[in-house]
């Protein structure tokens, strides 16, 4: 800014600097994803309004029941009984074990406890927009008769399942890479991570408990929320070692 000395970015710096200092580096945190859970807020009333701009067009909605028919034609005993197995481990009670042993691990070997504060924001927020998307959208499942039991009755969109096995599955694969010195193993992480989310979302289709469009809810919305989870912690990360540059300076 021409005649006031000192640059917009550096006056941002200092303000940052300044927030931090006030807040801490867990409440700069804490901060950051308070501001991102206003925003997935907002971003899931949008896919609310997307949804109900598209069930009676041409749009996205369109393959649901195809996609839905499809699904049920390919069913054998076999790949039923396999795939129900696998989607109970992205329900309430196999993923908060799953969740809880995970973050347990790398508390312990990492003796740090930010596992315990990047999955647990992360999956309150997961747990709210699944909440809060249900509320506003309202959409009915599909029919029992396309379901394979056991049979669920809490509204359709989006899928909780998917939703909360994305923000879980991409949090812990970005934990596990800042520890990773291995290129191919970040990968392979990472590439497992998603795997994992794709494949639990298209299991909720298969068995007929969610319709296309409300795993794609979950893993879109998933995504943006892992995406501000990361930000705030980056953020921390560069706080913390501008105050290490500091000190040694």
């Amino acid at each position: 800014m021409p005649g006031s000395g000192v640059e917009p970015t550096s006056r941002a710096r200092s303000a940052l600097r300044s927030t931090a200092g006030f807040l801490g580096s867990h409440g700069l945190f804490f901060l950051a994803t308070a501001i991102g859970c206003a925003v997935v807020v907002v971003l899931t009333w949008a896919s609310a309004e997307v949804y109900e701009s598209v069930k009676n067009a041409d749009g996205l909605a369109a393959l649901d029941e195809p996609v839905l028919a499809r699904a049920v034609a390919l069913r054998t005993p076999t790949n039923v009984g396999i795939v129900n197995v696998f989607t109970q481990l992205g329900g309430g009670l196999w993923m908060t074990v799953i969740t809880i042993a995970i973050v347990a691990l790398m508390t312990f070997f990492w003796r740090s406890r930010t596992p315990i504060i990047v999955i647990g924001v992360g999956v309150a927020g997961s747990l709210l927009m699944t909440v809060v998307g249900k509320d506003l959208v309202g959409r009915a499942r599909p029919p029992l008769s396309a379901a394979i039991p056991p049979y669920e009755s809490s509204p359709s969109f989006p899928s909780g399942h998917t939703l909360n096995s994305t923000v879980i599955a991409s949090l812990v694969a970005y934990l596990l890479c800042l520890h990773l010195t291995s290129i191919l193993a970040r990968i392979l992480t990472v590439v497992l991570a998603i795997a994992w989310f794709v494949a639990m979302g298209l299991s909720r289709v298969f068995l007929g408990h969610h319709w296309l469009t409300d795993v794609i809810a979950g893993w879109t919305l998933g995504l943006a929320w892992v995406a501000v989870v990361i930000g705030a912690h980056q953020l921390v990360l560069h706080v913390r070692a501008h105050r290490r540059q500091a000190i040694e300076a």
